[in-house]
């Protein structure tokens, strides 16, 4: 069911103008880009199965690179209601028909809280449009079945307003007094506790360093407008990393394998001279972001 649901996916994608690689092993099962837009997919029978160790991974990434992580899944537990945005570790997530709205720019203004099914008003819209209309505090009140006091918070965006106050809002003056969902918005930024040296090297040069987890590279950091994917102990050529270049050439980004003096022989017999490759000792006495910039464009 997984594999029709991300067939599905990727067709969906496809048809709204992305470009998409598709990953195995990875904490995320799809990379789509968009002109500027990189969304981290992820796609789940039940939403409930990501560990917070997978969506962690997903959110540091796209943190990194300025990508949106989203989760489409069948149900969570039960079916997701279309229409309707769920968050599963602190990562967006909505059912096939949903995600499609939302290619479309089409954003859904419900959110699933411990709450129940909510939506954010637009204070100030919701207080204009009421008062063009001559309505009272006290006719929204009857009208939404709550009281004064709540419809004045509504307006003072002091709080949300339960599925059954939303529908009747709506029907009073439409959804363009509510706030959207925006599904696609990029990932706020993470820090990890414990980076690698690796990680911690690109921050001394003026990165700004991620370690990954279950994804085809060990480190991403990013400097304005430079990327770079980094491939650590040389897995890249003691395991064949068949998505290392490709997300490389997807996210405009360069890419640099680091592996210990013992593996370099082994580099070499491999043959594997596409990517520019650093002994760890030699990364480590770079001296500035300029100069391992120069050594990678070397390489184009």
């Amino acid at each position: 069911m997984k594999r029709s649901l991300m067939d599905d996916v990727s067709v969906l994608l496809l048809r709204h103008g992305y470009t998409v690689k598709t990953l195995t092993g990875s904490s995320f099962d799809m990379v789509a880009r968009k002109d500027a837009r990189v969304l981290l997919v992820k796609v789940l029978e039940d939403a409930n199965s990501i560990s917070d160790e997978y969506a962690a991974s997903m959110k540091s990434l796209s943190s990194c690179i300025g990508a949106s992580p989203v989760i489409v899944a069948e149900k969570a537990g039960h079916a997701l209601e279309e229409g309707v945005v769920y968050l599963r570790s602190g990562v967006y997530t909505c059912n096939h028909s949903t995600f499609g709205s939302c290619l479309e720019n089409q954003f859904p203004i419900v959110i699933s809280t411990k709450a129940g099914f909510t939506a954010s008003v637009i204070g100030e819209k919701l207080r204009k449009q009421r008062e063009e209309r001559g309505y009272s505090l006290g006719i929204i009140a009857r009208k939404v079945g709550v009281s004064k006091r709540m419809i004045a918070k509504y307006e003072s965006n002091k709080a949300d307003i339960s599925l059954r106050g939303a529908i009747a809002l709506n029907r009073l003056f439409g959804d363009g007094i509510f706030n959207k969902v925006d599904v696609f918005a990029v990932a706020n930024e993470t820090a990890s506790s414990r980076p690698s040296l690796i990680a911690r090297k690109y921050d001394e040069l003026g990165f700004r360093a991620a370690d990954t987890k279950k994804a085809p590279f060990d480190v991403v950091a990013k400097l304005e407008k430079e990327l770079i994917l980094t491939d650590v102990k040389g897995r890249s050529f003691r395991k064949p990393n068949q998505h290392l270049e490709s997300m490389q050439q997807l996210l405009d980004a360069d890419a640099l394998v680091i592996f210990d003096k013992e593996m370099e022989s082994s580099y070499q017999r491999r043959g594997r001279k596409k990517l520019p490759a650093l002994q760890k000792r030699d990364f480590m006495k770079i001296e500035s972001a300029g100069e391992l910039i120069k050594f990678l464009k070397e390489f184009e």
